[in-house]
C-alpha cells in the first residue's frame, strides 16, 4: 500500500504541470530605435539644439571680452613687476593688482553661472524628451507588438522590419511640439 502511494505521487508530480510551467515567459518580440537619430531629428530637438549653440555662441563672446582686458592688464602689470627688480611694489602698483584681482575674480564668477546655466538648460531640455520618449517607446511597442525595445546601438545586426525608429520620431514630433530651452530658476535655500 505503501509503495502504491508513493508511486502515484510520483506519478502526479510528473503528470500535472507545475505552477511554474503556468508562468512561463513569452518568447522575446524585439524592436530597436537609434535614439541618436530620434533626438537630433526631431522637429523641436533640432530647435532646441540650435537655441543651445547660440548659448555657447554667447558666452564665448563674453568670456574673450572678459579674458582679453584681463590678460593685457596682466600684462601690463607683470611688465611693472619686472621693472622692480626684485624691489617692493609701490602702493599704486599694489592697488592694480589689486583691483585686477577683484575683476578677474567677477569675470569668472560670472563665467562660471553662465556655463552652470546652459548646463542647467540642456539638462531641462534632455528631460523634456526623455519624459515624452517613455510613453512613446510603450505606444510604439504595442502597435509594432513587441516586448522588448533596444537601442540600436546595443545591438550587433538588426533586421530592417524590426527598426521602429521612423515610429518613434513620428510620434514625437506630434507629442513635442516645442522645447523650452532655458531651464527654470533654481530655488535658492532662504537663510535663517
Amino acid at each position: 500500500m505503501k509503495t502504491l502511494l508513493i508511486s502515484a505521487a510520483f506519478a502526479a508530480a510528473f503528470l500535472v504541470p507545475s505552477a511554474a510551467s503556468a508562468q512561463a515567459v513569452p518568447a522575446a518580440v524585439v524592436a530597436v530605435v537609434d535614439l541618436d537619430r530620434v533626438t537630433s531629428d526631431c522637429t523641436a530637438c533640432k530647435t532646441a539644439a540650435a537655441a543651445l549653440r547660440g548659448q555657447v555662441q554667447s558666452y564665448q563672446a563674453r568670456e574673450k571680452s572678459l579674458t582679453t582686458p584681463l590678460q593685457t592688464e596682466q600684462q601690463s602689470i607683470q611688465a611693472a613687476v619686472d621693472a622692480l627688480k626684485g624691489k617692493e611694489p609701490d602702493a599704486a602698483l599694489q592697488a592694480r593688482v589689486k583691483a585686477w584681482e577683484t575683476k578677474r575674480q567677477q569675470a569668472a564668477q560670472e563665467l562660471s553661472g553662465q556655463q552652470q546655466q546652459i548646463q542647467r538648460n540642456q539638462q531641462y531640455i534632455q528631460k523634456q524628451i526623455s519624459d515624452k520618449l517613455g510613453p512613446i517607446y510603450q505606444q510604439v511597442m504595442t502597435r509594432r507588438g513587441a516586448n522588448v525595445l533596444m537601442e540600436v546601438g546595443a545591438t550587433l545586426a538588426t533586421a530592417q522590419n524590426v527598426d521602429v525608429t521612423n515610429d518613434v520620431l513620428a510620434a514625437l514630433n506630434a507629442a513635442l511640439p516645442t522645447l523650452g530651452t532655458t531651464a527654470p530658476a533654481t530655488s535658492q535655500p532662504q537663510g535663517r
